[in-house]
C-alpha cells in the first residue's frame, strides 16, 4: 500500500484526502452527517498505518499481547457543509497519549477552511474487551513527530479562519 492511497504524514500529523461522492450525500447533495465518521475513521486508520501500526498487526499481538482500539468518546462539532465531488483532508494527530488511552484530534478541510472538528478518545483493549496499557513500543510510535504531549489535558485545535 503506497504513502499516497494512505495519506501522508505531516507538520500537523497526518493528511488524507477524501472524494465525496454521490453515496455520502442525502437527497440534498450535501455530505449525510454520519458519512463523516467513515472520513475520520479512515483518516484515524491510516494515521496508524503509516506509523507502522495496522489494526490486523496488533490483533495478531505484533506489539506484545493482541490488541485493539475501541473508540470510547467521540466530541464532533459540525461547523459547514460538504457537498457532492468536493474534495476534503481528513486531519489527524495525537493530542494525548495515556496508559490505556489516546485521545486524537482530527478536523475535515475543504481548500483550508475547516468543515468539522472531533476529539476522539480511543481505548486499548483485549480481544476479549477489557481494557490494557498501551504498550510503549505503540506509544512512541504515536508519540513520534505527531505532536503528542503528555499531559493531564489535550490541547485544542485552533480553528482556521477565512478571511
Amino acid at each position: 500500500m503506497t504513502s499516497d492511497l494512505s495519506g501522508q504524514l505531516t507538520d500537523f500529523g497526518h493528511a488524507l484526502h477524501v472524494r465525496v461522492y454521490f453515496e455520502d450525500t442525502d437527497f440534498s447533495g450535501v455530505v449525510y452527517h454520519a458519512r463523516y465518521l467513515h472520513f475520520l475513521e479512515r483518516g484515524r486508520t491510516d494515521y496508524l498505518r503509516l506509523h507502522g501500526i495496522g489494526h490486523r498487526e496488533l490483533m495478531a499481538g505484533a506489539f506484545g499481547e493482541p490488541m485493539a482500539f475501541a473508540v470510547r468518546r467521540m466530541e464532533i462539532e459540525f461547523l459547514r457543509p460538504a457537498g457532492i465531488d468536493d474534495v476534503l483532508v481528513v486531519e489527524t494527530r495525537t493530542a494525548l497519549l495515556g496508559g490505556a488511552r489516546v485521545v486524537l484530534d482530527q478536523r475535515i478541510l475543504r481548500d483550508g477552511v475547516v468543515l468539522v472538528e472531533a476529539k476522539v478518545k480511543v481505548a486499548v483493549i483485549s480481544p476479549e474487551g477489557k481494557p490494557r496499557r498501551m504498550p510503549q513500543a505503540v506509544a512512541d510510535r504515536l508519540g513520534e513527530g505527531a505532536s503528542a504531549p503528555r499531559a493531564s489535558e489535550p490541547q485544542p485545535i485552533a480553528p482556521e479562519r477565512a478571511d
